[in-house]
């Protein structure tokens, strides 16, 4: 009995272990694609540690530097809304992002028509 605890004990122990090293680093600049319609459009989404927090911007060809809000990350995946700036008006987006390694997967979604499309991207840098 005491053969099978110590061995239960190990193994848990080491699957603690394991599964912090495996911890999602969401800091770096990132490429991200995805389309509207017919329409194939890019933006780079750049996150950073803010003291203890993330922070971060995302970019579009005609707008930079849109600070995120929301910003929060909950083992694999991240959230965050992001004003989009277009001909005088502001479109709300809000983003669930599925990180793993440098590629990521999700949704993203706009208030204007209810519209919800696919995005994905790659880590471009890692920041250190």
């Amino acid at each position: 009995m005491k053969a099978f605890l110590s061995v239960a004990l190990v193994l848990g122990l080491c699957g603690l272990a394991g599964s912090q090293g495996d911890k999602v680093d969401p800091v770096g600049t990132w490429k991200c694609d995805y389309e509207i319609g017919s329409q194939k459009l890019t933006a780079t989404l750049t996150i950073k540690m803010d003291g203890d927090k993330l922070a971060g911007t995302m970019s579009w060809p005609d707008q930079k530097d849109e600070k995120l809000k929301d910003l929060k990350l909950k083992e694999s995946t991240l959230t965050y809304s992001a004003v989009r700036k277009f001909m005088g008006n502001e479109f709300p987006h809000y983003f669930r992002l599925t990180s793993e390694g440098d590629k990521f997967k999700g949704k993203s979604a706009v208030e204007v028509g209810a519209q919800e499309f696919d995005i994905e991207g790659n880590r471009e840098k890692k920041d250190e």
